[in-house]
């Protein structure tokens, strides 16, 4: 089983590597062609820009070219005038000679103001020609950049697709048909546990559940489908993490509702932890194996406050730890108690004695004699 995970987990690198290689292989031409698209807007702001300079041009030549004519029109109304022999003729020649010179300074206007708008055209051309060549050297820079990065992942690829069929090789047909078919609708096919839940899907898996995976039991998330597997390394980071935030050890309160104590000589069993709970004038016992975490016997009820209901358990070896639980909780553990709550019973039983060391070392060599047991902790 170890080893089925294992490949797996080499398979689910390889085909996440190989598939963000495939969509980088892909982005690349779709990058150049944005910016060639670009480089076509800038080009046809630089033919509008041209453009605009050409119609100017034409303008001015046509307003030009009506100023001469009218020009000429006046010449030949002023040598008309001459030969004219009534006053009505006159003013009517010098009428039509006001009209043109009136139409020359509106073309002429209409230059002047052509001449204004050349200098902001010309300086738009400039400005796009220098953008264009600017865009023209990018785009060269980023094709030989793909082409280059390309020809990386096509051979990263080759390199990925031959450890990926070396994984799949190692794993049975039943699992990589399992794993293909959620890695296709999840983008991935394994989920690491950490703190009793999956990590793909974020949710608490059952205590059983987490057990098993941490044995190393091939064991499929119930929530994602996702195949789970187990880091020690990474649940001690995050045990050391959550430890860092916890500077001295909190005594357990005296009159809690529920309460957790360690045994070493319980019976035939040795070392066990017991789990009190008071409730409704009643208490309740449930005992686990220290070591595996497996129930020891049924759930003991019983009339009364536990350390009234249950004498026989509180011996001078009994260490008091500190510990809660729903009781809803506790039903869905069954028969063995979660890692989690193991680990962090055995934990607080080491900060206990660490205090107990701390505040009960002996000043004096006749004192030896009575701090050489553990007393029992309120």
């Amino acid at each position: 089983m170890a080893s089925d995970v294992q490949n797996l987990m080499e398979l689910q690198q390889a085909d996440k590597e190989i598939l963000r290689l495939r969509e980088e292989v892909a982005a690349l031409p779709k990058r150049v062609a944005v910016i060639e698209q670009k480089l076509a807007g800038t080009k046809a702001s630089l033919e509008a820009a041209k453009t605009a300079v050409k119609a100017d041009e034409a303008a001015k030549r046509k307003y030009e070219s009506a100023i001469q004519d009218l020009q000429g029109k006046i010449s030949k109304y002023r040598d008309q005038s001459l030969a004219v022999k009534t006053n009505e003729q006159y003013r009517a020649l010098l009428t039509e000679i006001e009209f043109a010179q009136q139409d020359i300074r509106a073309n002429e206007d209409k230059i002047l103001e052509l001449m204004v708008n050349a200098e902001t055209r010309d300086k738009a051309v400039k400005a796009a020609e220098l953008e264009l060549k600017a865009e023209m050297a990018e785009i060269e820079k980023e094709k030989i950049q793909a082409r280059e990065r390309t020809a990386e992942d096509e051979k990263q690829l080759a390199e990925w697709n031959g450890k990926r069929d070396q994984a799949r090789a190692g794993v049975s047909e039943t699992l990589l048909r399992h794993y293909d078919r959620v890695f296709k609708f999840r983008g991935s096919g394994l989920a690491e546990v950490r703190a009793q839940k999956c990590m793909g899907c974020q949710v608490m898996l059952r205590p059983q559940t987490y057990n098993d995976v941490r044995n190393g039991n091939m064991v499929i998330c119930e929530s994602c489908q996702r195949i789970l597997y187990f880091n020690p390394s990474n649940e001690v980071e995050l045990e050391a993490a959550n430890n860092a935030h916890q500077r001295r050890r909190a005594k357990p309160k005296a009159d809690a509702a529920q309460a957790w104590f360690y045994r070493p000589d319980y019976a035939e069993h040795g070392e066990v932890l017991l789990g009190f709970t008071n409730e409704s004038g009643n208490s309740s016992r449930r005992i686990y194996d220290f070591n595996t975490g497996r129930q020891i016997g049924d759930v003991l009820i019983r009339e009364g406050n536990y350390r009234l209901a249950f004498p026989e358990d509180m011996t001078d070896e009994t260490i008091r730890l500190n510990g809660h639980w729903d009781e809803e909780e506790m039903e869905e553990w069954g028969t063995e108690m979660p890692m989690t709550a193991l680990d962090a019973l055995h934990t607080d039983l080491q900060l206990a004695r660490s205090d107990h060391a701390k505040h009960h070392a002996p000043k004096q060599e006749h004192s030896q004699a009575v701090t050489s047991e553990h007393p029992a902790a309120s």
